[in-house]
């Protein structure tokens, strides 16, 4: 009887005028969130301007958290009508600038390392990448946080993070815990790795190898290894780029693990239309293209410069978005053991490097 109340009225039981319904409410799109994150890259470049020692993407990733856990309107735009924006910058904009990535690698450059150094800095990736997923796995973190982490260490910092998480299906939150954990340790390296160049007895293109085969992220080896000198920063670039390279083959696997993994579930699945992981990713295609394209020598210094600066914004960008999901109350319910296993897993590459540098130097 309410409801027929309702419908009829109060007016001698007839039919009253139903009111229109209300259009639905459009989501908003991808714009508020990119526009957000561009704000952020603009920041990030002046605070990296004004203050070189800062990588640019390390305070994009800073910035992006702080975005996040601003009280007011700001938390509530990151966390509404700039999420789409947000998350899509986090996911795509990663893929298009880890592939430019390849552009900074040459695979001459490479090879003049000499066998000795590649061997070792394999040795390095490879100690460092098991060791760390396998702690993680006994400490009990949750999710894809030990795979995540053991990449970003053992790899090239959050660009890696990105990259993993892509193929893998990690959880949002899993990856910007990672992607701040490694940032923060590569950020305390910029500190502390140069105090100890002279005590541990290394010359300036030992420590620039040393730093090359032990930081996490590009922007953060440079800021490190230019603290001895041009030469140095040189042997420091080519070491990293190096593990830079190991980025493609190691995501290659994760992905044909994942796609493995998957049709291991059952035929049931597989009839309901589960999409399964390419073999191969698109961005790590263009990844090992954009390596080709650079040995070549076909491109002039002008276009990889262009190039350089498009692939530092997009991933500066992307940062910023797995900044920006990152959600510090939750942090802490698991920091200890993840502050943990990072403290270590830097100790473990640290101590690798070192000797391997001065074995094979």
């Amino acid at each position: 009887m309410a409801l027929l109340g309702e419908r009829t009225g109060r007016s001698g039981g007839r039919p009253g005028p139903l009111a229109p319904a209300a259009p639905p409410r459009r989501a908003p799109g991808k714009l508020p969130g990119l526009a957000l994150a561009t704000a952020g890259v603009a920041v990030a470049w002046a605070v990296h301007h004004f203050v070189p020692g800062v990588p640019m993407l390390t305070a994009a990733v800073v910035l992006g958290i702080a975005a996040a856990h601003v009280p007011g309107a700001a938390h509530a735009f990151v966390r509404g009508p700039g999420k789409a924006g947000l998350t899509f910058a986090g996911k795509r904009l990663m893929r298009v600038g880890v592939a430019l990535l390849g552009l900074k690698l040459s695979l001459d450059d490479v090879l003049g390392l000499g066998w000795a150094s590649v061997g070792m800095v394999l040795c390095v990736v490879a100690v460092t990448f098991l060791g760390t997923w396998w702690l993680g796995r006994r400490m009990g973190l949750r999710g894809n946080q030990p795979l995540l982490i053991a990449t970003g260490y053992s790899i090239c910092g959050a660009s890696a993070i990105g990259a993993v998480s892509e193929v893998s299906g990690s959880d949002e939150r899993d990856t910007a815990t990672s992607v701040a954990l490694v940032t923060l340790c590569g950020t305390l390296a910029i500190a502390v790795l140069p105090l100890l160049q002279h005590p541990l007895g290394l010359s300036d293109a030992e420590f620039g190898r040393w730093v090359g085969a032990s930081v996490h992220d590009v922007g953060q080896v440079v800021a490190t290894a230019q603290t001895a000198g041009a030469g140095a920063l040189g042997d420091a670039v080519l070491v990293k780029l190096m593990r830079v390279a190991l980025l493609a083959p190691l995501v290659a696997a994760v992905a044909l693990s994942v796609r493995a993994r998957r049709q291991g579930r059952g035929s049931a699945e597989g009839a309901a239309g589960t999409r399964r992981p390419p073999l191969v990713p698109l961005f790590v295609v263009g990844f090992l293209a954009m390596v080709a394209l650079r040995t070549t020598g076909w491109l002039p210094g002008g276009a990889i410069d262009a190039a350089g600066t498009a692939q530092e914004l997009l991933l500066a960008a992307a940062l910023f978005g797995l900044g920006s999901a990152v959600d510090l109350p939750s942090l802490t319910r698991t920091g200890g053991r993840v502050a943990a296993l990072g403290l270590v897993s830097w100790g473990v590459i640290a101590g690798i490097s070192y000797v391997g540098v001065v074995l094979t130097y």
